[in-house]
């Protein structure tokens, strides 16, 4: 998923560029702008789930370190669920939003792509995203156990 968001972020430059050496010359790219918010809302939606993975969210270390592990185990467990049934409600909705939009049709302004796919893609994020977050939960807890 992350070469899918990183492929993304570069075709988001790569088209922005082209576009604006475009528009210099008299001839823009059209539905550009479109194309850029739809890789721009799946390189977020697809690095996520990997950010998260690696513990590059930010956090306040300072106030963390004075924690005792057995507490830090604690909160990272709580946070943990209370994220977890966010963002599994985050993912469900984005599903019956996806297909809500499927079965209206509805589509993009200039270039008529379908939307719904992207929605989809992106709650297919989530629960990749949400399936992540249970995993940590469950690991900190086998962790705490053998302290």
């Amino acid at each position: 998923m992350k070469i899918i968001g990183a492929a993304c972020l570069v075709g988001m430059m790569f088209l922005t560029c082209t576009d604006v050496i475009g528009r210099l010359m008299g001839h823009p790219i059209f539905g550009s702008v479109e194309l850029v918010g739809f890789m721009a809302t799946l390189s977020v939606a697809m690095a996520l789930p990997y950010t998260h993975q690696v513990k590059g969210h930010i956090g306040v270390e300072i106030l963390w370190q004075i924690f005792s592990k057995r507490m830090q185990a604690l909160v990272d467990i709580c946070t943990g669920l209370l994220s977890l049934g966010l963002f599994g409600i985050v993912a469900w909705r984005m599903a019956v939003y996806a297909d809500t939009m499927q079965k209206s049709g509805e589509v993009s302004m200039n270039l008529e792509l379908p939307e719904h796919v992207i929605v989809y893609v992106m709650a297919f994020c989530f629960i990749v995203f949400t399936l992540i977050i249970f995993q940590n939960i469950i690991q900190t807890i086998k962790n705490l156990n053998k302290t």
